[in-house]
């Protein structure tokens, strides 16, 4: 396959992936600033989630001052930011025209069809952000499924889905940090934290929610929400399908089916990932500190994404 063909399934899967975990952040970032707290604790939440995305410099720039709509503005349609709702659908709908002939007619309507809807839905996310949020995620969910029932199973569709599972991952640890913050900005301590205490019960059940995990947890362990729990469920928890573990192993899996004489330190540094995952023990990762072992993740993560692009794709630079 062609480098430049596979780079535009590898970001088309991304982009719509980012899309949908975009309005997952949103959403428990919105649900959590509806709970009783004070509103410096409101505005810590809310700069936690831009500095954990890395926009809280692009943002200062467009806004005057922190406010919730000014945030879900500029994260679900603002032009200038590249990760906003908006920017990240089009973009993936602009990388599936780019290799139309290699997608099944099913894929590519169902992309266009969400930019063309998306269009209209969008103007009014103000007077419901949640319906919209729910929307975003339904038609992620449609084009990833259509994605896996129509199309070969070959390199177009490793692609993407390594596209899908790095960019997931990604996200996973990074809606857990934004938990990690929002404790940091109301004075939580690192015991408390780390220790596994039951506390903010309902701050922890919107992180589950914005996983689609509420459900798993409680048939995995049927008992009290615990800090401990959530993270080992979306860090260590292999069938869990957002996990950081079931994405590694979707991750090694895709690249040994696209593997090449080029990527063996990638499949090697991989491979590595998904064993200390798949071996990592959640009371060494708290003792650790949950965000020390999470911005240690999001590095080495960062760092496959960028050898995948090397070893297959159109280099960042030139792209």
């Amino acid at each position: 396959m062609l480098s430049r063909t596979a780079d535009h399934l590898f970001w088309m899967a991304r982009y719509t992936e980012r899309a949908e975990n975009t309005a997952r952040m949103l959403d428990v970032s919105l649900q959590t600033s509806l709970l009783p707290q004070s509103e410096a604790s409101v505005e810590l939440l809310w700069r936690g989630m831009l500095g954990i995305c890395e926009l809280q410099p692009q943002y200062d720039a467009r806004y005057p001052s922190l406010a919730p709509r000014s945030v879900l503005d500029f994260m679900t349609r603002d032009p200038s930011n590249p990760s906003s709702i908006a920017s990240c659908l089009h973009a993936a709908r602009e990388n599936a025209r780019a290799v139309r002939g290699t997608l099944t007619t099913e894929v590519w309507e169902t992309i266009n069809a969400t930019w063309l809807e998306m269009k209209q839905r969008i103007a009014n996310v103000e007077h419901d952000p949640g319906q919209f949020f729910e929307w975003v995620k339904y038609r992620s969910h449609l084009s990833r499924g259509v994605t896996v029932g129509t199309m070969l199973r070959d390199e177009a569709l490793y692609f993407s889905r390594l596209g899908t599972f790095l960019e997931r991952a990604d996200n996973t640890a990074r809606i857990l940090d934004v938990r990690y913050h929002a404790l940091a900005g109301q004075g939580a301590t690192a015991e408390d934290h780390d220790g596994g205490r039951s506390i903010d019960f309902y701050h922890w059940t919107a992180i589950l929610r914005s996983v689609s995990a509420f459900e798993v947890y409680r048939k995995v362990y049927s008992d009290t929400i615990t800090p401990a729990r959530v993270a080992e469920l979306l860090i260590l928890r292999a069938d869990m399908p957002r996990s950081l573990a079931s994405c590694m192993n979707d991750v090694v899996a895709n690249l040994a089916q696209v593997g090449n004489a080029y990527s063996r330190e990638t499949e090697r540094r991989a491979g590595l990932l998904q064993a200390d995952l798949q071996y990592g023990r959640i009371d060494v990762i708290l003792h650790q500190g949950l965000h020390a072992y999470l911005t240690t993740f999001l590095q080495r993560v960062n760092d496959l994404a960028d050898r995948v692009s090397r070893d297959f794709l159109v280099p960042l630079a030139a792209a």
